[in-house]
């Protein structure tokens, strides 16, 4: 659309200002639409999962919350051994897990370190992100991005758990089968 817009204008001849203001205002609209569909496209599936596996993906993650959030936790991650070519929808949302428990963490927990650690067990991709922080309040309100966590794990079978002590931080486990 924004070659036919460049050709348009550029064969043009003659033509009012308002109508090139329009033009104008039309090739804005597809950049921004363009912008869009790449911001979708990104959210459906990080570009990180491709390039680096989810083991590095998590990696990558926990480097750039770091950098954003300085002098905040220290964000380790540790998958003891290499995983397995694991199923797309799992990566996916195995990743969108550890980026609301771990942004859940920053916001709310008050914690020195946070920990996400991933590995297979029993058939099935297991992914836990701890914090020594403060733990869940009392009564428990689950928020948009704690239900978002839970049906991503029960689309795929799977689940998730929150566990919690008071001083001694949270631990959110998802078991995704494979």
């Amino acid at each position: 659309m924004g070659v036919r817009l460049d050709v348009i204008e550029a064969t043009a001849t003659g033509v009012s200002p308002a109508v090139r203001s329009s033009l104008s205002e039309v090739r804005q609209l597809v950049q921004g639409l363009v912008g869009d569909v790449r911001r979708i496209v990104h959210d459906l599936r990080p570009p990180a999962l491709d390039e680096l596996g989810l083991a590095g993906a998590l990696e990558d993650l926990a480097l750039d919350t770091e950098e954003a959030a300085e002098g905040g936790p220290a964000v380790m991650v540790r998958v003891p051994e290499p995983l397995p070519e694991l199923p797309a929808a799992v990566e996916v949302a195995a990743y969108r897990i550890a980026q609301e428990a771990l942004a859940n963490a920053l916001r709310h927990a008050r914690a020195r370190t946070i920990e996400i650690v991933a590995g297979i067990e029993r058939d099935g991709l297991v992914l836990r992100v701890r914090d020594d922080g403060r733990g869940l309040p009392e009564p428990l309100v689950e928020g948009v991005g704690s239900g978002s966590m839970r049906e991503r794990a029960a689309e795929l079978g799977g689940v998730l758990r929150r566990t919690s002590a008071s001083g001694a931080g949270t631990t959110v486990e998802a078991v995704l089968p494979l």
